[in-house]
């Protein structure tokens, strides 16, 4: 095939070249490749037919997108439309293509012959080289800079339409959530040691973290707390007048030493940060909560917000966590152990970030392998729902944590659980009930997605078949009942079917009678003779 023209795509426009270089096999002699180089003779092989430069720079995003995605579009069309012939069998326009996608739609639209072989992405290249000086109207840098534009402009525009959605976000609060769970502890335990060398007493009579910081920071020296100051002490304590009660009588008659002003401000401006810490904490929690539920409401419904985001995190993004099989999903961050088991052809781990779910430590011994396995399945399943889906929701995942609660049943009691196509179908039944029109419209498009889980068993079809060939070979009854005879017909019925067996019978034992019979005759001749 011997490519008459050529398609090159540029940041500032399409351009069409007529190519001159007609000998496919001599294209790829070093000589002519070294011609590549050089402008003088590579402008013999081709020239400019045509040059459309885009108004915008929206105009040149828009085409650079669907030239990723190999879309013809309208202005691309139109274009080659106007400077290349129609298909016939006259014309013998062949384009060269870089893309094969585009080059396909191209074909599909327009019905002009494509290349994508070597010898024309040689010419392609060979033309984006030189295309500041084979463009005409384009200065040295104009080039240079549309390519700088419309590469910030794309990439802008593939971060904000981030086919991860917004789970980036996620992956950044869990990490910090983790951390901060480390620090929030590590600082506790640093200031109930060092308050406690003050007030020794308070470390038993309040247990809770962030209680004793806001408590050590309210009291700050205990021979300043009185009585007056209870009411606001009961307050930090969940209003418990008695505790607040026990905690002066323990400040009067403590053992602790005293302190200078000068470390008690440091105590009370190192409680303070543990305190803004823990309230920081707090908030993120919500916002985690939030951000899970927008974007994989059926993991979190099945899993929680802490479990789903970890998987999610140690996934990189929803979209690779939906990818995988769930044998890696039940073992996802147990990969150390998993090498190591390999390695020492040991046992292989049976559950990795899913081990702090609920479901696990509720699964007796024997059961936990088998838990973790269907738990698994179930997060493969809600993980996709959750990213491929337009319209996100939590029911699917409230559906599958009552198939592992039946599941956990099943290994107590016995009970059998439900099957996944029916629990499925049931949720798709109520979101078309719930939604309006034109969400059943919506979801009537997705619906061939569920429809295959559906399917009735084999036998029954075959039966059916069967029944329906029994009811094409009667004469034209459309009801199958049996008709009922009286006895006198039941007898006569009888008496024609044990006729006609004997009938039979002697039908099939003439033959038989007859050689019998031959038989006799000769051996009468022989004993006379």
């Amino acid at each position: 095939m011997t490519v008459t023209h050529v398609l090159f795509e540029s940041a500032s426009g399409y351009a069409i070249f007529e190519a001159k270089l007609g000998e496919e096999i001599g294209s790829k002699s070093k000589s002519v490749q070294e011609s590549f180089q050089d402008l003088a003779k590579f402008g013999k092989m081709v020239s400019l037919v045509s040059f459309a430069p885009f108004k915008s720079a929206a105009e040149a995003l828009e085409n650079a997108n669907d030239v990723s995605e190999g879309i013809l579009n309208d202005f691309l069309k139109n274009i080659l439309e106007l400077n290349l012939s129609k298909a016939s069998k006259k014309s013998n326009v062949t384009l060269a293509v870089a893309d094969p996608l585009l080059g396909k739609s191209i074909k599909d639209a327009l019905g002009l012959q494509i290349d994508v072989s070597e010898s024309s992405q040689t010419i392609i290249r060979g033309i984006r080289q030189h295309a500041s000086k084979l463009l005409k109207g384009l200065q040295t840098d104009d080039l240079r800079k549309a390519q700088l534009g419309l590469g910030h402009s794309y990439s802008r525009s593939k971060l904000k339409f981030n086919v991860n959605r917004v789970d980036n976000m996620i992956i950044q609060a869990i990490a910090l959530l983790d951390q901060l769970d480390k620090d929030v502890n590590l600082f506790s335990m640093r200031i109930r040691e060092w308050y406690g060398y003050h007030f020794p007493e308070l470390v038993r009579l309040v247990p809770d973290n962030h209680q004793y910081a806001r408590v050590a920071k309210f009291i700050g020296d205990k021979d300043t707390l009185t009585e007056e100051k209870l009411a606001d002490l009961a307050e930090i304590l969940d209003n418990d007048s008695t505790l607040a009660q026990n905690i002066l009588d323990a400040a009067r008659g403590s053992m602790g030493s005293g302190l200078s002003d000068i470390d008690m401000i440091n105590i009370s401006s190192f409680a303070t940060r543990v305190v803004s810490i823990s309230d920081y904490r707090k908030s993120l929690v919500n916002y985690l909560s939030e951000k899970m539920n927008t974007v994989a409401p059926s993991l979190t419904a099945l899993l929680g917000e802490r479990v789903g985001a970890r998987l999610i995190s140690h996934a990189g993004s929803l979209t690779n966590l939906s990818k995988y099989p769930a044998s890696t999903v039940q073992i996802l961050g147990a990969e150390k152990a998993l090498f190591r088991a390999l390695k020492t052809k040991g046992n292989t781990p049976k559950y990795g970030l899913l081990y702090h779910s609920t479901f696990i430590g509720r699964a007796g011994p024997k059961h936990k392998g088998r838990i973790s396995r269907f738990l698994a399945n179930k997060c493969s399943i809600a993980s996709r729902i959750d990213c491929y889906s337009e319209n996100p929701t939590s029911k699917f995942g409230e559906a599958l944590r009552a198939q592992v609660e039946e599941r956990l049943n099943f290994f107590e009691t016995g009970a059998p659980p439900s099957k996944n196509a029916d629990a499925i179908r049931k949720v798709l039944d109520e979101l078309a009930l719930d939604n309006d029109e034109d969400d059943d419209n919506a979801m009537n498009v997705d619906a061939p997605a569920f429809t295959t889980l559906e399917a009735e068993p084999k036998k029954e079809k075959k039966k059916k078949r069967k029944s329906s060939a029994m009811d094409e070979d009667e004469d034209e009854e459309p009801s199958s009942k049996k008709v009922k005879l009286s006895k006198e017909e039941k007898r006569a019925l009888k008496k024609a079917k044990k006729e006609q067996a004997k009938a039979e019978a002697v039908a099939d034992d003439s033959p038989i009678k007859e050689k019998k019979e031959k038989k006799e005759k000769k051996e009468k001749k022989k004993s006379k003779e």
